[in-house]
């Protein structure tokens, strides 16, 4: 079986994008990535963001685009306008990376949460997309006797969402990611590699607690297609750390 496509998710460069969002993919381009995630276009049209990728040689299969559910009764129209754009760049997974459940939820809001979710799939995939989800850590505590993945998992079919599990908040989430990706392998094309810090910050891949053989193991052999790095906070800068995990990955035969 192949390995994984390794990639980068562009939030682990949102700084140096901030700054200049076109010269930043093509620095991307340079380190040897093939693939990356977007977060984000900067006010860049579609058309201008796609010739970017291609002159730098990049593939971008997803993105992560947010639902505005703090505009209750515009986030649908966000949503569209957003799918849009995507379906004119030519993403192919539209993934959602958070939602405001809340720190103590009830089965109620577990279940109000998993009817948003199923709203926002029905409506990119109209658009001609497949729709996901990614978890952070909080997805990973249990509500009157079962986790909140689960229960998401349980409740949308895999048809309407497929998973994108970070298999470093799984672990923060008490969880091994290896097992999730296991039980999960088929609604998973997409991961994203983050490694965290005993004290819960993120660090470069290998550095962290992460059993990474087990996880990238069970990746393989559940037929992932890509494995995203993504780094949130830097001992050095967020370009060199970018380097710093694709070489990782690399020395590995994985890039």
């Amino acid at each position: 079986m192949s390995k994984p496509q390794v990639g980068i998710q562009l939030y682990s460069v949102r700084d140096l994008c901030a700054q200049d969002f076109l010269g930043t993919i093509r620095k991307i381009g340079d380190i040897g990535y093939k693939n990356v995630e977007l977060a984000g276009n900067y006010g860049v049209a579609a058309k201008d963001l796609r010739k970017a990728l291609d002159d730098a040689g990049l593939n971008a299969p997803s993105a992560h685009v947010g639902l505005t559910m703090d505009q209750p009764d515009q986030w649908q129209d966000n949503l569209k306008a957003s799918a849009e754009y995507y379906r004119e760049l030519g993403i192919q997974w539209f993934v959602v990376p958070w939602f405001p459940l809340g720190d103590h939820p009830d089965v109620a809001a577990v279940n109000r949460m998993a009817d948003v979710l199923e709203q926002a799939s029905e409506i990119v995939a109209s658009y001609g997309m497949k729709f996901g989800y990614h978890n952070h850590a909080f997805e990973f505590q249990s509500v009157d006797g079962k986790l909140v993945i689960d229960r998401l998992l349980e409740r949308i079919p895999a048809d309407k969402m497929l998973a994108e599990f970070d298999l470093g908040w799984v672990k923060v989430g008490g969880q091994d990611p290896a097992a999730y990706v296991n039980k999960y392998a088929s609604r998973l094309p997409l991961v994203h590699a983050k490694d965290f810090k005993a004290d819960g910050t993120d660090t470069e891949i290998g550095r962290g607690s992460v059993d990474w053989d087990s996880a990238l193991a069970a990746c393989e052999k559940a037929g992932v297609q890509y494995v995203i790095i993504e780094q949130e906070r830097y001992d050095v800068g967020s370009l060199e750390s970018a380097k710093l995990n694709f070489e990782w990955f690399r020395a590995r035969g994985w890039a």
